[in-house]
């Protein structure tokens, strides 16, 4: 069974800053695209940044400079640096990722739980 867990989110004043991490454990043959999602209340579920199929990266416009993905191979970990903060950035963020288990020969979409990221004062 493959699984993704997040964890670092939680509550943050406006300009302050976060480090989200999702790991992903299970029976995986190998990973291809790792990214972050994220879904305000009312609002649909939008890319914030994932890695592509080439290993290249795209961030939404809203984020650029402020965040950034990175990646740890040797433990199928995906993380988020979020740097100053704004209320806007305030959501449930998700990690999804295109997996193939060992019992499969084709690659599946995975989701995190998702983890709440509150941006207050």
């Amino acid at each position: 069974q493959v699984q993704l867990v997040e964890s670092g989110g939680g509550l943050v004043q406006p300009g302050g800053s976060l480090r989200l991490s999702c790991a992903a454990s299970g029976s995986i043959a190998s990973i291809n695209t790792m990214g972050w999602y994220r879904q305000a209340p009312g609002k649909q579920r939008e890319l914030v940044a994932a890695f592509t199929s080439d290993r290249s990266t795209n961030y939404a416009d809203s984020v650029k400079g402020r965040f950034t993905i990175s990646r740890d191979n040797a433990k199928n970990t995906v993380y988020l640096q979020m740097n100053s903060l704004k209320p806007e950035d305030t959501a449930v963020y998700y990690c999804n990722a295109a997996i193939r288990p060992i019992t499969k020969i084709m690659y599946r979409d995975y989701w995190g739980q998702g983890t709440q990221v509150t941006v207050s004062s």
